[in-house]
């Protein structure tokens, strides 16, 4: 079993109660640069275990009188067409789902903030569009000499230019659909305008990772390291911090190099700057939520090797450089971990040199291995998956689930009417045929049962997953690498 390492209930109390103390300090008005995601963190669930995807949500909803949400999107993403890898789909779309998603748990979008307009037709498109879905949208210009000049920066030909976004709680939350969509410039911008008309108003930063009061070199920051290799953020001791308090804390890069603009910012547009260092901006409280440190190293370990396989088949694939997995390398250096610590490497690359053919195994939460491999009906994931469910329902490996007077049509379906080549059933087609075979089969309803179980557990595979088999095993919640070969 997945040992808990994380004491959510208490971040969820700690967080909120944090961010009013925030509010308050402030004199009543916040603007929360809210970084990484705020649906569906399954990141921080994987190496924070006991941490729930959507405790983020959960700790807005404590705060939900109070907030109001401003969706930030860059103009030239949305000419660019520019798609979020995890969903597929183009920040655009993102920003209509983020839309419906927050409003329908009860969060108030205020409104859209179009940043580093510049006169883009695809951007004034979707402005039109969301203003015909009663979307308040405002739009934000590309100012000269950003970062660097401060006094044309703080004017009203930099920040003043940009249209005031009007807004009627005190805890404005800004998140965007990826990363360099301008939060911070929309923050900063706002409480030039907030403080032009005399409005109180502070600025603070939501990002989880790295931990700022966890060890530069814990898993569970180097796992965050891991997790934007390509991006090039690099984990480091805050010196801000250090000179200012004489503690060590973590921060990134990009925060500490930004801290002197920020602070000069804050001088110009208020007079005085309220924090000493970029840990100061920050209300993240996670590290104070971590239960049992080993469990929680244990999950970072795993973590970071996974991404190094994801990053290894993304080169074979082209999409990721060498650089990155190089980079990758030298984190599992310092966690000190291997290949050879990831249980289910090995048993899917001994079950693949006897069969000689494409094989997987799965871990379960009991720590016991299960295998699959490629037959004339199955694919190596399908197979595996049904011997999962077997085993998870104590259900015998001589019963066949699924009957071949089944199994039959539908390959005949596939390569006959659909011109597949591979006449194998993919994992999704294995679930749908189970489906209907339970409706008259207790044996096959039983396994079918079983699949909420198979959340969290950890496969490997010695070849390339299809995209098929790889989202259905992600949508079930399981833990994925793959050899970097593809089936021959």
């Amino acid at each position: 079993m997945t040992q808990i390492g994380f004491d959510n209930e208490k971040y969820l109390r700690m967080q909120s109660e944090h961010i009013r103390e925030r509010i308050s300090k402030f004199g009543g008005k916040l603007y929360l640069e809210f970084g990484g995601k705020l649906f569906d963190d399954y990141h921080a669930s994987r190496v924070l275990p006991g941490f729930q995807p959507d405790s983020k949500l959960r700790m807005l909803l404590q705060l939900k009188d109070q907030v109001e949400i401003v969706i930030a999107i860059c103009a030239g993403d949305i000419e660019k067409n520019k798609l979020r890898g995890d969903l597929g789909i183009t920040y655009d779309l993102d920003v209509l789902r983020l839309i419906e998603e927050f409003r329908n748990i009860g969060l108030y979008v205020g409104s859209v903030v179009l940043t580093q307009f510049q006169g883009q037709p695809v951007a004034a498109a979707f402005q039109k569009r969301l203003e015909a879905l009663g979307v308040k949208v405002y739009r934000h210009y590309p100012i000269e000499g950003y970062p660097s000049n401060i006094a044309h920066i703080v004017s009203d030909e930099g920040y003043g230019k940009n249209e005031y976004i009007e807004t009627k709680r005190e805890l404005v939350v800004v998140t965007a659909p990826g990363p360099g969509s301008g939060k911070m410039a929309t923050c900063l911008s706002q409480l030039y305008h907030e403080h032009k008309r005399g409005i109180k108003a502070g600025y603070a930063k939501f990002e989880t990772f790295p931990i700022w009061n966890l060890p530069l070199k814990h898993p569970v920051n180097l796992a965050y390291e891991a997790a934007t290799a390509d991006l090039n953020d690099v984990n480091m001791i805050d010196p801000f911090h250090l000179e200012a308090y004489g503690k060590t804390t973590v921060n990134y890069n990009r925060d500490v190099e930004i801290f002197p603009v920020l602070t000069a910012m804050f001088e110009k547009i208020v007079g005085t700057c309220p924090y000493k260092s970029p840990t100061d901006m920050g209300v993240n409280m996670a590290g104070n939520c971590i239960v049992d440190d080993d469990a929680v190293r244990a999950a970072s370990c795993q973590e970071i090797i996974r991404r190094y396989y994801t990053a290894l088949c993304g080169q074979r694939k082209g999409t990721v450089s060498e650089e990155v997995v190089y980079k990758l390398e030298l984190l599992m250096k310092k966690a000190e971990v291997t290949v050879h610590d990831r249980a289910v490497i090995a048993p899917a690359l001994q079950k693949a040199a006897l069969s000689g053919s494409p094989a997987a195994a799965m871990e379960l939460q009991d720590g016991s291995i299960v295998t699959g491999k490629t037959s004339e009906l199955l694919g190596a994931s399908s197979a595996l998956l049904l011997n999962a469910l077997k085993t998870l329902g104590g259900i015998s490996d001589e019963i066949h689930l699924i009957s071949p007077v089944i199994i039959e049509p539908i390959q005949e379906l596939k390569v006959r009417h659909l011109g597949n080549r591979n006449p194998r059933l993919h994992t999704d087609e294995v679930l749908i045929a189970l489906s209907i075979c339970a409706a008259t089969n207790p044996t096959a309803k039983l396994a079918l049962e079983q699949l909420d179980r198979l959340r969290g557990c950890e496969v490997h595979s010695s070849v390339i997953l299809s995209p098929v088999d790889e989202k259905v095993f992600r949508r079930l919640g399981v833990n994925i690498t793959c050899e970097p070969q593809y089936q021959v």
